[in-house]
C-alpha cells in the first residue's frame, strides 16, 4: 500500500569551493534542506548542473536524515531535472537500498513544487 507524506521545505544551494563560476555552462553545487510536515528531516547533497541561454539540466544526490511519519532513519534521493522553453521535467526517486533504521526498505518518488520561492513536497512511498 502506498503512503503519502506532504509538507514544505527550505533549501540553500551554493557553488562548491572551486566551482564559484560555471565552466562551459557546468557547475557543482551543494544542497542543504530542512523538511517540515510529514517528513521532519534535514538533508545534504551535491548537484551537477548545466545551463545555457534558455535551457538547463541537473542531476543530484542528497541524504535525508530524520523521521518520516515518525519513523526515524535516513535515505538518499536521486534527482534528474531538465528545464527548457517548452517544458520542465523533474524526477526525484528514493535510491534503492538506501533506507536505514526504521526506513529500511523505503521506496518511492517525490514531487516538488516551487510557487514563487515557496517549496513543497509530496513523497509517495512504500515500506515493508
Amino acid at each position: 500500500m502506498t503512503s503519502h507524506a506532504r509538507g514544505a521545505f527550505d533549501v540553500t544551494v551554493a557553488p562548491l569551493q572551486g566551482d564559484d563560476e560555471y565552466w562551459g555552462g557546468f557547475g557543482r553545487l551543494s544542497i542543504d534542506k530542512t523538511f517540515r510536515g510529514d517528513l521532519d528531516a534535514t538533508s545534504r547533497g551535491q548537484m551537477m548542473a548545466w545551463r545555457a541561454d534558455a535551457a538547463a539540466a541537473y542531476v543530484a544526490l542528497e541524504r535525508v536524515t530524520g523521521a518520516l511519519h515518525g519513523r526515524a532513519g535516513s535515505f538518499v534521493l536521486m534527482h534528474v531535472g531538465t528545464m527548457g522553453a517548452d517544458a520542465t521535467t523533474l524526477v526525484v526517486t528514493v535510491a534503492p537500498g538506501s533506507g536505514t533504521e526504521a526506513l529500511t526498505g523505503l521506496a518511492g518518488t517525490m514531487t516538488i513544487h516551487n510557487d514563487a520561492g515557496k517549496h513543497t513536497y509530496e513523497l509517495a512511498y512504500t515500506l515493508p
